[in-house]
């Protein structure tokens, strides 16, 4: 299997996958339409990328299989182009949720004490302990969560020994009514809209994945509700703040703000960056930073040689992200038959002149490998008539039957 990585990448993870017979090709700086040959001259069967977009332009140029995501979000693959070419599209949750967490806080604190223009006084030769004294702190100030994913959980972990208050706005739990951490009691409040949450924070962290349904979710509505004086974190996607609205209540508000996303950010690891929020003094920004620890990092390359190798090996892919949850599957065809060749063959071409499709299909050996079992998942009932001559067709089936799903 051959596996173009267009992306930097951790050498343990090439040699991970090396070591399971994996033809490597890393090509880091590759992007456009460079990538897009590349992927075409390698013959890759499998893309590994972390940031670099991978367009249906790209997914068009070769004979790619899988896309591997290194890392959580999606949201620079063009996923429908790739299920429109049956092409497996995973990713590597949750690997990195301590490093975003890490620096969600890092800018919490950096916004209350004001780290940032503490340094840039100082090395500039100007003390001013008096100015920089004023700091509210964090202990029994509430943190609003919006989403409850990996990262949103590891931030409420720290949150909680930080000893602050947390509200939380999820769908899930809008839903379900209930939130969490798995193995640590934090006492939380749910909210019911994303306006309950903002209205209560003093700091506000954002932690959405990016889907059509949260595009410009925390929008003025939400922004509006901020107390003033409080802050907002966005670690998680650009798309899903509205920052035109977010940087109207820094500048009138006197809102805090740090981020380490953005709308539009350049395509490579280097490049011209214009955001205007980000001039404003009131406002920190790093660099897409979130997930960038080496511990992170490994942990991505070790997830991602496991979702290669999984794949390599059984055919089956970890992490999938876009499979159907439903098909247009409404009938069931259950066939008991000896295990011999040309069986299935011949099921398959009956519903085929029948104009029937097959959405999905399992064949169970039994014991002994004699006889197996074939539960096909077809768009609609096959007739009686085609039942019949199915079963009269070939003497290895032993019966066959269709319910309704």
């Amino acid at each position: 299997m051959r596996v173009l990585i267009a992306d930097t990448f951790e050498q343990t993870g090439i040699d991970g996958l090396k070591a399971a017979g994996c033809e490597v090709v890393y090509q880091p700086d590759l992007n456009d339409d460079g990538l897009a040959r590349a992927i075409r001259d390698v013959a890759a069967d499998v893309l590994v990328v972390r940031g670099t977009a991978v367009t249906a332009h790209m997914l068009e140029a070769g004979a790619l299989s899988l896309v591997v995501r290194a890392g959580a979000g999606f949201n620079t693959i063009d996923v429908p182009a790739a299920s429109k070419r049956g092409i497996y599209v995973s990713n590597c949750p949750g690997k990195n949720a301590i490093a975003v967490a890490e620096l969600t806080f890092a800018l919490m604190l950096a916004l209350d004490r004001r780290i940032v223009d503490n340094v840039v006084d100082l090395r500039s030769g100007r003390w001013n302990k008096r100015e920089y004294s004023k700091a509210r702190g964090l202990y029994g100030r509430t943190l609003g969560l919006l989403g409850y994913g990996n990262i949103a959980q590891e931030v409420a972990k720290r949150a909680h020994a930080f000893g602050m208050p947390i509200i939380v706005w999820s769908r899930r739990f809008a839903r379900s009514g209930r939130a969490g951490v798995e193995g640590i009691a934090v006492p939380m409040r749910l909210a019911k809209t994303p306006q309950e949450v903002a209205a209560a924070s003093d700091v506000l962290s954002v932690h959405l994945a990016s889907t059509a349904d949260t595009r410009g979710l925390v929008n003025a509505s939400v922004l509006d509700s901020l107390k003033p004086g409080s802050s907002v974190i966005n670690t998680a996607r650009g798309e899903v703040v509205d920052y035109a609205a977010l940087e109207k209540v820094a500048r009138e508000r006197n809102i805090r703000v740090a981020l380490d996303v953005y709308a539009t950010e350049p395509s490579g690891a280097t490049g011209e960056f214009k955001e205007s929020i980000v001039a404003l003094p009131n406002v920190y920004g790093t660099h897409h930073i979130g997930a960038s620890t080496e511990q992170a990092q490994e942990a991505i390359a070790e997830e991602t040689v496991r979702i290669v190798t999984t794949y390599k090996d059984t055919g089956k892919v970890p992490n999938v992200v876009n499979l159907a949850k439903t098909t247009p599957a409404t009938h069931m065809l259950i066939v008991r038959h000896y295990d011999r060749p040309g069986v299935l063959a011949h099921v398959f071409d009956h519903l085929r002149r029948g104009n029937i499709n097959v959405q999905e299909t399992e064949n169970v050996v039994f014991e002994g490998a004699q006889a197996a079992v074939a539960r096909i998942n077809l768009d609609r009932a096959p007739t009686d008539a085609l039942l019949k001559t199915i079963q009269n067709g070939n003497s290895d089936i032993l019966d066959l039957h269709v319910v309704t799903i």
